[in-house]
């Protein structure tokens, strides 16, 4: 039976290069030149109000990234609803619902809706933070049917920074403290939606895995020290009672993070990294050798259809400074004055 890591398709093994630092054919940079003029001449029409933004009624958090892929955005939304919520908060979540395949939008979802309509990662966020979330390309219809819908006081936007059309109170930039912004060029030539530059007009920026060296950045450390079976009765156990080797699976934006996670742990893995998102099917987890699999917690909510006994996740718990959620409440508060 052919792995999953063998249906990796060509385009993957290509976007792989952006993180090296050996320099894209001319080419490819003189068309990331192209669509960076192109970045630059959007963003001026937003900012010099050639074209609408528009306000919702409660303050909004966006939590963005430069680069394409997998930052660790996911975890931090989870954490900051958690935390708002401690604090007295109604907090609800808006996002694009990549690669949903629902007919309409925007799109309401539970901890029990199909990622297939409205993405994996919605889903997981509704699972673990309990929040209101709603999903669309259009990211202000979203947050208008949310809070039609939901008594929410303040919206975290997942993945919203470059959706200029809606306004924000607060941008929160998400680097992978690893990688940070690859080969720095712009699509197609590397991995960033815009020019390193775009950093400096943040407002907080969250480095994902490592060290925090300026007053406005955060260090995110994720905890990963159990893992769940993804059928009733969902028994837990710690990763260190997982002794033979194991199939590792992981279809994120950075496998590598999830595997060395893992390893760390003291496992002895067999490595099957996916692509981001990767539309995991009935039986393409089982690799016919009684090993027990372990996942990404993004990887089982589309897996758990199918499951059987031996099919885990392993949650991550993003561990940073309560002060992030001051710094964030704080600035909400200011906009709201200003306005």
């Amino acid at each position: 039976m052919p792995t999953p890591s063998n249906k990796i398709p060509l385009q993957q093994r290509l976007i792989e290069r952006w993180w090296r630092p050996e320099p894209p054919p001319h080419l490819l940079r003189l068309l990331a030149a192209l669509y960076c003029a192109a970045v630059a001449v959007r963003r001026a029409g937003y900012r010099h109000a050639l074209l609408p933004v528009r306000r919702v009624a409660v303050p909004v958090v966006i939590v963005g990234n430069l680069t394409v892929g997998g930052s660790g955005k996911t975890p931090l939304i989870i954490w900051l609803a958690q935390q708002l919520q401690k604090r007295g908060f109604h907090p609800g979540v808006v996002a694009r619902g990549y690669q949903g395949q629902a007919t309409s939008w925007p799109r309401r979802v539970t901890a029990q809706s199909d990622p297939r309509e409205v993405g994996d990662e919605p889903v997981l966020i509704a699972q673990r933070s309990g929040c209101p979330v709603v999903v669309g390309p259009d990211r202000v219809a979203a947050c208008e049917q949310l809070l039609a819908e939901a008594r929410c006081d303040l919206l975290l936007a997942d993945d919203g920074l470059q959706h200029y059309r809606l306004h924000r109170n607060v941008e929160i930039l998400v680097i992978d403290g690893e990688r940070r912004f690859g080969n720095g060029y712009c699509l197609p030539a590397g991995p960033l939606r815009e020019p390193p530059s775009r950093r400096r007009e943040v407002d907080l920026v969250v480095i994902n895995g490592g060290p925090a060296t300026a007053p406005d950045e955060w260090s995110m450390q994720l905890r990963a020290d159990s893992a769940r079976q993804l059928l009733p009765p969902y028994v837990q156990r710690p990763l260190s009672t997982f002794h033979e080797p194991l199939h590792a699976v992981a279809g994120i934006g950075h496998p590598e993070r999830f595997f060395t996670q893992l390893e760390r742990a003291g496992l002895r893995i067999i490595r099957h990294p996916l692509p981001d998102h990767y539309p995991l099917t009935a039986g393409e987890l089982e690799f016919g050798e009684g090993k027990e699999v372990l996942m990404t917690e993004k990887d089982g909510v589309k897996y758990r259809p199918f499951a059987t006994p031996h099919h885990w996740v392993v949650p991550v718990e993003a561990e940073l400074k309560e002060g992030l959620v001051d710094a964030i409440t704080h600035r909400c508060r200011e906009g709201e004055s200003d306005g």
